[in-house]
């Protein structure tokens, strides 16, 4: 196997797909609280994309209907990252959010973002981000990217 290989610059992560328990509840939460669009519906799957996207987010119950959030300890997805073009839409979101009454598991401007987290119906970690500008990005001497994870001022989001 070639380890020099670098994967193309364009590419990206297309989607995430979850098992949930209970489908409509799922569709519920990624539809009416984070609005993305239900582009594609079975009976025990959902696919929701946003701005005609044929799928950001898929949801099954195939192996999991009824069934309770995996443990916290054991491998598996930490959280899905939904990042917003723009620092006023994810005020959007984060308003949405507080308007739901769901609390904040944490949040970070980490240098290069600035990020909520919470979880889903089923406890998978979401996370709702905007990038700063890359010109704003924090460098070492040497030019090397820093990530760094402090608290902000939550209400810079809210801000009109």
């Amino acid at each position: 196997m070639d380890t020099d290989y670098l994967a193309p610059a364009a590419t990206k992560i297309g989607h995430v797909h979850l098992k949930v328990a209970d489908l409509e509840r799922s569709i519920a939460f990624y539809r009416d609280l984070l609005g993305f669009e239900v582009q594609v519906r079975g009976p025990q799957s959902a696919f929701l994309g946003a701005g005609g996207y044929h799928h950001h987010i898929g949801l099954n119950t195939w192996h999991s209907a009824g069934q309770p959030p995996a443990p916290q300890n054991t491998a598996g997805l930490y959280h899905t990252a939904i990042l917003y073009p723009t620092k006023h839409d994810l005020g959007v979101a984060y308003q949405r959010v507080l308007d739901a009454g769901l609390a904040l598991d944490g949040w970070a401007d980490h240098g290069v973002s600035l990020a909520l987290y919470f979880r889903d119906p089923d406890e998978n970690g979401v996370e709702l981000y905007w990038d700063k500008p890359q010109g704003e990005w924090p460098l070492d001497d040497d030019g090397n990217l820093v990530l760094i994870n402090r608290r902000f001022d939550l209400d810079i989001l809210l801000e009109k």
